[in-house]
């Protein structure tokens, strides 16, 4: 083939088929300094540049980018490592609690002081009477008065994060001073729907369905298998104490 017409078959490829030609023999440049250094880019400055600078600038700014994302990960792990220490030590206190409402002081505690969050609370579904009235981030409900005010929100087993509406709000969070804005809501399920968990922030956004919560599906899971047993001990301990009284 002669020169003349190894160009023009040359100028008959397409930009694709060099593409992919370079593609398939990465190696095709080895050797090749003089053609390396007669090859050039436009640059962001608008001056042309060699194929091996563009080479060096994408390599740095590939460098700045893993950079930037390892950050951000070891960010993100540390974060997370300080929330795993934050839930072991509720878990800790929750489950050495004696009664419901030291396990609800344990949790409005550790919600509002360790976390930094505004608020926590247990709702409680049962229509058994406790010797106790409960106090702090505890609220026992009836199950019924629970689905008729939350509704589609008991139906799911993963935490649901949101504003959700202002009567669901008053509902998990009552008898406050400062409106609670943003929720995260846990159904507490273990066989059978126990209650719920919920966090509250008063900054409106501070919780939405993009966000994380495998620390409240720990704290959760913990309370739906602490919660029936020890309703259950409370509600046999109350005829024990009016017999007692009775005797007396």
């Amino acid at each position: 083939m002669t020169e003349q017409a190894a160009r023009q078959k040359a100028g008959d490829l397409t930009r694709k088929e060099v593409a992919e030609y370079l593609r398939a023999n990465p190696d095709f440049f080895v050797d090749q300094d003089e053609l390396l250094r007669s090859l050039t880019l436009p640059h962001d400055s608008g001056r042309a540049i060699s194929l091996v600078e563009r080479q060096v600038h994408l390599f740095r700014e590939q460098r700045d980018t893993l950079r930037r994302e390892l950050v951000e990960l070891v960010s993100i792990a540390r974060h997370n490592d300080r929330l795993f220490e934050k839930s072991k030590r509720l878990l800790m206190q929750v489950i050495e609690a004696r009664t419901l409402n030291d396990m609800a002081s344990a949790i409005d505690d550790s919600i509002r002081g360790d976390f930094g969050l505004d608020a926590a609370s247990v709702l409680l579904f049962t229509e058994a009477e406790l010797p106790e009235a409960s106090q702090g981030a505890l609220h026992v409900v009836s199950p019924s008065v629970a689905r008729e005010r939350l509704g589609s929100l008991l139906e799911g087993e993963r935490a649901v994060c949101g504003q959700f509406r202002e009567s669901e709000r008053e509902f998990l969070f009552p008898d406050r001073e400062e409106a609670i804005a943003s929720v995260a809501l846990v159904p507490l399920r273990h066989d059978e729907l126990v209650g719920v968990f919920a966090v509250g922030s008063c900054q409106p956004g501070y919780f939405d369905q993009s966000m994380g919560s495998l620390f409240l599906s720990y704290i959760s899971d913990t309370l739906s298998r602490l919660l029936p047993p020890m309703v259950q001990r409370h509600t046999m301990a109350a005829p024990v104490t009016d017999m007692a009284t009775e005797s007396r």
